[in-house]
């Protein structure tokens, strides 16, 4: 893809779960890159995602609101709060909870326009 491309809200591609929202932004299936993935996470206040990997690419996680433990390799947790930004390497089985009385709001993105994920 050598051009820019415009993506409408009404383009994202919304997936709901019983835990929260993902979002998508940009993606291959989404039409507008060719090397990367951006979303928004939203966790429920006390719920938190599947433990999951993403075996073709890193992620990197940025918290716009809220409080999370994210769970992380060797049973690791680390606490991050708004501001706070995670960078996760490939194949590492990670997941984030919900701490706070309001959502959680998560910027993230992936180095592959056509991010894996195992075990979600």
């Amino acid at each position: 893809m050598n051009r820019t491309v415009v993506k409408r809200s009404a383009d994202h591609k919304v997936q709901a779960f019983d835990w929260g929202t993902l979002t998508w932004f940009a993606s291959q299936e989404i039409g507008n890159s060719e090397t990367m993935t951006l979303g928004r996470c939203v966790i429920k206040p006390g719920c938190e995602n599947p433990r999951h990997s993403h075996p073709n690419c890193d992620e990197i996680l940025h918290v716009l609101q809220g409080q999370i433990l994210h769970a992380i390799e060797n049973g690791e947790s680390v606490r991050m709060a708004t501001g706070d930004t995670i960078s996760i390497p490939p194949n590492i089985v990670h997941n984030a909870k919900n701490l706070a009385k309001q959502d959680a709001i998560l910027v993230i993105c992936f180095s592959s326009a056509e991010r894996k994920t195992k075990g979600e």
